[in-house]
């Protein structure tokens, strides 16, 4: 076993497995953590507030200890899930995306500057509007229209968001253009700033940077 994991970490392959399992990890996390912060109640007050995050913590609770009894009872289950983990780590973890526009590659783990990670979010909330999300190649079309990410395919495009700890699911459903890869809305982090009342759906925002 000792050679293969020697192998294994002068070929890269541990790298790109260590960077799509953090990016995985923190994915997973911000969507939990959104989903369960989602539960508290606008229109009430006190503990009764707070009564949809408790339950929905609840909820997570009981699934692990489900999960846990379930892998214990089935331990090939165990074997199942690292393969899936293993494969989706894989993905994630891909190496550098080479832009057309600059002719040089770019790490697409590399963390954004937080005027440029803030800048984004702004952008994908202005193209989400009053939908439910936006499709990447919505959201691709509108930032190559205005000179960023050029020479990226919608692939390569989801690597860049899913590193930057913006989630990305398989199927989005957005009114008006069926179902496709994309971001809801219920994934998204909160803005640090409102956005202003005024702003249109798909306006581009100039503080906006291609990584």
């Amino acid at each position: 076993m000792r050679p293969l994991s020697v192998w294994a970490r002068r070929s890269g392959i541990a790298d790109r497995l260590a960077r799509g399992s953090a990016a995985l990890a923190r994915r997973h996390t911000t969507a939990l953590a959104n989903w369960v912060a989602q539960g508290r109640r606008g229109d009430l007050d006190g503990w009764r507030a707070a009564l949809g995050p408790v339950a929905r913590l609840a909820a997570l609770a009981a699934l692990a200890w489900l999960a846990y009894h379930l892998v214990r009872a089935l331990p090939w289950l165990m074997w199942l899930i690292t393969a899936r983990w293993c494969l989706a780590a894989w993905r994630a973890g891909k190496p550098a995306a080479e832009t057309a526009s600059t002719g040089t590659t770019t790490d697409a783990t590399e963390r954004p500057s937080e005027d440029v990670y803030d800048a984004t979010l702004a952008w994908i909330w202005q193209m989400v509007g009053d939908r439910q999300g936006v499709h990447l190649r919505d959201l691709l079309a509108n930032a190559q229209q205005n000179g960023l990410f050029e020479g990226l395919d919608v692939a390569a495009f989801r690597a860049h968001l899913v590193d930057w700890d913006i989630p990305v699911r398989k199927r989005v459903r957005v009114r008006g253009s069926g179902v496709s890869v994309g971001i809801h809305r219920d994934d998204l982090p909160a803005l640090s700033q409102p956005l202003p009342a005024d702003s249109a759906q798909g306006d581009h925002d100039p503080r906006l940077h291609a990584a």
